[in-house]
């Protein structure tokens, strides 16, 4: 199986934008494949979720809702808080499916309330806060941000953390968690062969 959590090469033109679009799309297909497979590929696919999920709330946390504050208008804070809360919400799911595994009764019903929750989450993203990015920052500041938000996902955490969701606590505790959840990737990985 393709590891679908590692985001395809940057185009030359690639903004942050768009990359964040193309995992949202990323992120929806894992789903399908988590809610639809069995067995190893639906155990691999859900793992691939996580971890991309993990990377891309840290990087949106530390990159992209910090710009999105300070857009005109007033309603950055409003709305970063509302998707802060919504990314806590789904961490703290996705926390509890980690607990039990793809196999625990209860997974299915679970995945699919989060797929549901993140999900919304990214159309929340799409609709309100990218097109205020798109057209308060420049392109080329857009552009950089493509490549800021890639240096904090090779960083993120590998697990979600649902207490380290700003970018001051990601800055702080993320390499630390980082370090840990990778660690555990490493010593489960030999033992499921």
């Amino acid at each position: 199986m393709p590891d679908t959590a590692t985001p395809a090469t940057p185009g030359p033109e690639e903004d942050v934008v768009d990359l964040l679009l193309a995992q949202h799309a990323q992120i929806e297909q894992l789903f399908l494949l988590v809610i639809g497979g069995t067995g190893d590929t639906r155990r691999d696919a859900f793992d691939d979720l996580v971890k991309l999920l993990a990377a891309h709330e840290t990087a949106e946390e530390e990159v992209v809702h910090p710009l999105a504050r300070t857009l005109p208008g007033g309603g950055g804070d409003a709305m970063v808080d509302d998707r802060l809360d919504e990314e806590r919400q789904a961490k703290e799911t996705l926390q509890t499916l980690i607990e039990g595994g793809v196999d625990a009764d209860g997974f299915d019903t679970g995945i699919v309330l989060l797929r549901d929750a993140v999900l919304l989450h990214a159309r929340h993203e799409e609709r309100y806060e990218f097109p205020q990015l798109r057209q308060h920052v420049p392109v080329d500041r857009l552009r950089s941000l493509a490549t800021a938000v890639r240096a904090a996902e090779v960083s993120a955490p590998t697990r979600p953390h649902p207490s380290a969701q700003s970018a001051k606590g990601n800055l702080a505790a993320g390499p630390v968690l980082a370090v840990i959840d990778r660690v555990r990737d490493a010593v489960r990985k030999p033992s499921e062969s």
